[in-house]
């Protein structure tokens, strides 16, 4: 059986404070570099929407340019209104110098 993880990047091609976006199953995953650890959350406000890559990073949470709601990162947490729904955070790992992310939505093709 397949591992399912997906190769995202090498650890240096994502700089820090910044990240990298998949396309998984014709979602935007945001792949973000934190101080040398790779966390994944999906590209999307929850509250109207917008792709989170083009915002900022702030204190650990990808900062949404229309409304200033901000994600935790590490675990998809809203952490300011006008947001109230929580974000999916996909889980990370590196084996040698890849960074690699597994969809574990329920339903997901490749869940295990």
């Amino acid at each position: 059986m397949s591992d399912n993880w997906i190769d995202v990047a090498y650890i240096g091609d994502i700089a820090e404070d910044s990240c990298k976006l998949l396309d998984l199953d014709d979602e935007d995953i945001a792949v973000y570099n934190l101080g040398g650890e790779y966390h994944a959350i999906e590209d999307r406000c929850s509250h109207d929407g917008v792709d989170l890559a083009s915002g900022c990073v702030e204190d650990g949470c990808a900062v949404c340019l229309r409304h200033g709601v901000g994600f935790d990162i590490r675990t998809g947490k809203v952490m300011a209104p006008p947001a109230c729904e929580d974000i999916h955070a996909f889980p990370t790992r590196i084996p040698g110098n890849r960074i690699r992310v597994r969809d574990d939505r329920s339903g997901a093709p490749g869940r295990r």
